[in-house]
């Protein structure tokens, strides 16, 4: 756990040496989620009704986004093949950077979806729900989009191959994700979504370091 903690240390620095690549994630969600009420309609009942998908959409997004970021760098200057030389596990590293990517850009979108979810009309519940689903299901994206990450490092056009690799795998945490919140808006139980997101979260998070792990040996190698 130290180690991986000290990783995590070493991703977070980089990071915040270059702002720009937390603050464009966020400011990719803000203006796709602000920008659909200019599109489709500026009715209250309308804006409630599409929120749950506007806002999961675009977390998606810009969990997508952000991805190329913490793993093509550290290939592209040799620091992945470093550090599996220096000893550090493959599991740790990908662990590392998918705690890295969630905090820098998972929880910048979990604490901002309400302000969004005002401006879209969802009740203060349905808002509570919202950033419920977003902890639950943010870390099961970075967790997904980790494997997508690490088998296109090194391949020219990456980022269009990982986005045909990962966005299927997205669509069931989109569909519970928002479905979650559309339920709360509802008034309906949401406890079976709910449930869904955390299991999706425990299975990912156990499975997914392992085949990105793997992946990313591949792709080094």
């Amino acid at each position: 756990m130290k180690k991986i903690g000290s990783l995590v240390s070493r991703e977070l620095s980089v990071v915040f040496r270059s702002q720009s690549e937390f603050i464009y994630p966020v400011a990719f969600f803000v203006m796709v989620t602000t920008m659909f009420p200019l599109a489709v309609s500026p009715e209250p009942t309308q804006l409630a009704f599409i929120a749950p998908g506007v806002i999961w959409v675009a977390s998606l997004l810009s969990l997508l986004l952000s991805l190329h970021a913490f793993y093509q760098a550290d290939f592209d200057d040799g620091s992945l093949e470093q550090l599996l030389l220096s000893g550090v596990s493959g599991y740790s590293i990908v662990l590392s950077k998918v705690v890295a990517n969630w905090i820098v850009t998972g929880l910048p979108l979990v604490l901002v979806a309400p302000v969004i979810g005002i401006l879209l009309n969802l009740d203060t519940h349905a808002n509570l729900v919202a950033m419920l689903a977003l902890l639950l299901g943010t870390p099961s994206l970075c967790f997904i989009g980790a494997i997508g990450m690490s088998l296109t490092l090194g391949l020219r056009n990456g980022g269009v191959l990982l986005t045909l690799l990962v966005l299927p795998l997205f669509i069931p945490i989109l569909i519970f994700g928002a479905a979650t919140v559309e339920a709360a808006s509802m008034g309906r139980p949401y406890i079976g979504q709910v449930a869904v997101l955390a299991a999706a979260l425990i299975l990912s998070g156990f499975f997914a370091p392992f085949a990105a792990s793997a992946a990313m040996k591949i792709s080094i190698d």
